[in-house]
Formats: structure tokens, sequence, C-alpha cells
């Protein structure tokens, strides 16, 4: 089963959040696209909804795939350490996370996307509007990752 989420609201954004968390790509396969108003970027995610603690006597392999996320709508990207330059940098998506500009009504704001090792995006929208879609089949990967608390 593959994903395909849209995202309108904070509350869904934190739905598209969980399932990219420590997903993992090359600073090459993100792009602006600032006449069409969009950032766009690949990634391979950790197949989290498949990785759920066995019970006793089960076993679940550890998956990654293949995943498409863009934002519609954005005016303004800023980049603070990652190297923009190295397109072969890889990354490691942490989280994403919205802060609205001010009034409750205005659906304007940034949507940041924190990266391990302290990297940053912010993108300036008029409001939240995300898809993120796999593409392709999962394959199975070694180990999953691992947080403080596991």
């Amino acid at each position: 089963m593959t994903l395909a989420l849209q995202a309108n609201d904070e509350e869904d954004l934190a739905v598209i959040s969980a399932h990219l968390q420590d997903a993992v790509g090359v600073v090459g396969d993100m792009a602006y696209l600032p006449a069409k108003r969009r950032f766009a970027m690949m990634a391979n995610r950790f197949v989290w909804e498949r990785a759920a603690k066995p019970g006793l006597f089960q076993r679940t392999i550890p998956q990654r795939i293949r995943s498409g996320l863009h934002f519609e709508g954005v005016e303004k990207v800023q980049v603070q350490n990652l190297p923009q330059q190295d397109k072969d940098a890889a990354f490691a998506l942490l989280a994403i996370r919205f802060e609205g500009a001010g009034a409750e009504e205005d659906p304007s704001g940034t949507i940041e996307l924190d990266f391990a090792g302290g990297g940053t995006l912010r993108l300036k929208v008029e409001c939240i509007e995300a898809y993120l879609t796999d593409m392709g089949e999962p394959w199975p990967v070694r180990s999953r990752p691992r947080h403080p608390g596991d």
C-alpha cells in the first residue's frame, strides 16, 4: 500500500510530518520553482505505518519507499545549514511544522522543515497546501531509525 496525502491545515501537516520522520535524501532532489510558487523534494521515507513493533512470534521487516513532497503557494524559501551547492549532500528530515503569520483567520505563515545536523528550510506560504505521494514499491532496509527512549 502506498500513500497519497494532502495537507490543508496544521493537523494534516502533522500527519505528513509523522510519515516523513527520518526520510533521507540528497540536496539535489530539492527544488524551488518560483514561477510556479512551488517547493518540491524527493526522499526515501521510512515506512512507519508498516513498522509497528511486532508481537510475540512476529517479525516485521523495515522498509523505505521513494516519496515526493511538494508545497504550493510558496512565496519565499530560506535555507540555513544545508549545503545548497553540494547536490550530493545527504539529509535526514526530522519534522515539519507550521507557524501562522498572526491573526487566527489569516492562513499564511511559515512551514519549517527541520533536518538532522541543524539544517532548516523555511517556506513562506499563503496557506498550508502540501502533498505527499509514494512512488514505486517499498524495499527492505537493514534497520529501523532509533530515537532516544526507543
